[in-house]
């Protein structure tokens, strides 16, 4: 089936999926049917059934999904078979964090390469990445076989790294900035917007909820 078709809650469930056999791996099961799996994450033995299906077929009637077996179909699927190159885009505060971050490494992410337009941060070292300008993006992520991109610069030029980065090839943003990107139907773009997020828990926290 196409996987444009798709949704992202199935694609989170994968993800949920993917989580729970590696736990049930690590205990030496090695075998689980649908009903199991939903009774552990709370879902319908329907539901696991359809996510899958999207994909092809799992598992046999009556013994259940081999748990590495479908584990290696999990990775592959979600792209957890593989390390993507990353670069960050806008090294302020939270872009500097970002490129310290150790996270990215347990999911098969690797961060090669960070961008600024400021001339006092590009050179500076930052855990073994050097800052380039932003001059050098186009070329660099060809160069460095960037597929990923974090977006942490100010909103007024997020739109303008938006453009530079899907000329460049990129496809799959993270965008940080405050602003809805204008992308085209191909490019994938997850906003996390941090403001928003902490507006929402002052009105949880002022009202008492």
């Amino acid at each position: 089936m196409n996987q444009k078709k798709v949704s992202q809650s199935t694609i989170s469930r994968l993800f949920a999926y993917l989580r729970e056999l590696k736990t049930l791996s690590s205990l030496n099961i090695r075998t689980i049917s649908s009903s199991e799996m939903g009774e552990r994450l709370n879902l319908s033995d329907t539901q696991i059934r359809k996510d899958l299906g999207y994909f092809g077929s799992f598992g046999t009637s009556g013994a259940g999904y081999n748990i590495e077996e479908l584990k290696v179909a999990l990775k592959k699927i979600l792209g957890k078979d593989k390390t993507w190159n990353v670069c960050i885009v806008g090294i302020g505060h939270l872009g500097s964090a970002l490129l310290v971050y150790p996270g990215f490494k347990n999911h098969n992410l690797n961060v090669v390469a960070a961008f600024d337009s400021d001339p006092k941060k590009v050179g500076k070292n930052i855990d073994n990445i050097v800052v380039e300008s932003i001059e050098q993006l186009k070329s660099s992520v060809g160069k460095k076989n960037i597929f990923i991109a974090i977006i942490a610069t100010p909103a007024i030029v997020a739109q303008k790294i938006a453009n530079d980065l899907i000329d460049s090839g990129i496809e799959c943003i993270m965008n940080f900035a405050p602003i809805k990107l204008d992308v085209p139907e191909h490019v994938k773009v997850e906003n996390v917007d941090l403001c928003h997020a902490l507006e929402t828990l002052t009105y949880f926290v002022g009202s008492g909820k």
